[in-house]
């Protein structure tokens, strides 16, 4: 049960990176949600192998960070990434008379 509220907090959290990451225009809305959702599960998941009790503290409060930190580090550098992919693509279909190789 626990390992549900962990994934929907850190889909939660995966979604406010969105809006707190620039470029937000040049990504889908539930990308960042995804990847905290799964961090927060495989963190979670993780710790409790290691012997982490599950009604602790710190289990919550690293499984949560984690699900912050992840999806914006991701966002962070996948957005430039996406723009000049945009621009390289835009300046190749404007000229479709020019042969590339």
């Amino acid at each position: 049960m626990e390992l549900i509220f962990v994934v929907v907090g850190g889909a939660i959290l995966g979604l406010a990176t969105q809006f707190v990451v620039p470029l937000r225009h040049l990504r889908g809305v539930a990308v960042g949600s995804a990847i905290g959702a799964g961090v927060a599960a495989v963190v979670w998941v993780a710790l409790t192998w290691l012997g982490w009790p599950w009604d602790g503290g710190w289990i919550w409060v690293a499984a949560l960070v984690a699900s912050a930190l992840v999806p914006a580090a991701v966002l962070y550098f996948i957005s430039p990434r996406r723009e000049h992919a945009d621009a390289a693509l835009f300046e190749r279909l404007s000229r479709p008379g020019v042969a590339r190789a």
